[in-house]
């Protein structure tokens, strides 16, 4: 697929951009390689994701980068990925911060060995005040996980005596899982050519446009997201309308 000539207005960019990045180990062993040569490349192709984003003016950029799951996976290959992880993060972090990129990570960091954790905090600590883009992290995250996890401190709250139970709604609810302070992502990518989310932001992508490739993830480039930032620009978000209300409350907005 190649990239359309037309360029995405303000107007029509996402401000919060979801990616699953898939396809890392299929790209290595395609070439008759270790996975974690896939893993490697797929690292630099996050920097080209954080390009465009920056790039384009794009708010929020949230990428999937280990799931809950994920720790069900070989030893050799989940010792390999966290030295990987460490050693982004102590090689980036102060790159992202020049570039004016706050960084997050969402998920259960108990898990992590003390060093990876304690750079995970120093990363928040040092580009906690930058404003261009907010890069969120999801590592050992689980959307299941995500939401039973508010649900428990709404639980605790009504048993406290804090709120009622009848208060417990889906504005509630919204407020205590990750990304609460956020916009719900506008548009979510997955390379690799499976289309499922995974167990990726469940509560969150309740109405964010999907957008899948086959493009492995170590392939992803400058046009790949292109090509979906011009597909989202065509689309016509109606949050369960009809089209004809969306239109109508457009022309009554710019009227």
């Amino acid at each position: 697929m190649q990239a359309e000539s037309a360029i995405p207005t303000a107007s029509t960019l996402p401000r919060h951009l979801a990616v699953i990045m898939d396809g890392n180990g299929r790209w290595a062993r395609r070439r008759g390689r270790p996975r974690m040569v896939g893993h490697r490349a797929g690292a630099r192709a996050v920097n080209i994701c954080i390009d465009g984003c920056l790039r384009q003016g794009i708010q929020v950029l949230t990428l999937f980068a280990f799931s809950s799951e994920n720790w069900g996976r070989p030893a050799d290959e989940v010792g390999a990925l966290m030295r990987l992880f460490l050693s982004a993060l102590e090689r980036e972090v102060e790159e992202l911060h020049r570039r004016g990129v706050r960084v997050r990570f969402i998920g259960e960091r108990s898990r992590f060995q003390p060093a990876i954790r304690e750079r995970m905090e120093s990363a928040e600590r040092l580009t906690g005040n930058n404003r261009r883009l907010q890069l969120n992290i999801a590592a050992s995250y689980g959307g299941r996980q995500d939401i039973a996890s508010a649900a428990r401190r709404l639980a605790a709250d009504a048993l406290a005596g804090r709120i009622a139970p009848e208060a417990i709604d889906e504005e509630a609810i919204g407020r205590h899982v990750a990304l609460a302070a956020l916009p719900a992502p506008d548009l979510f990518i997955r390379t690799g050519g499976e289309q499922r989310i995974s167990n990726f932001l469940l509560w969150q992508l309740a109405y964010t446009e999907l957008w899948f490739t086959d493009t492995l993830w170590p392939d992803f480039d400058e046009a790949t997201l292109a090509d979906a930032l011009t597909d989202y620009g065509r689309r016509q978000r109606r949050y369960g309308l009809t089209g004809e209300q969306v239109d109508a409350t457009t022309r009554e907005e710019s009227a």
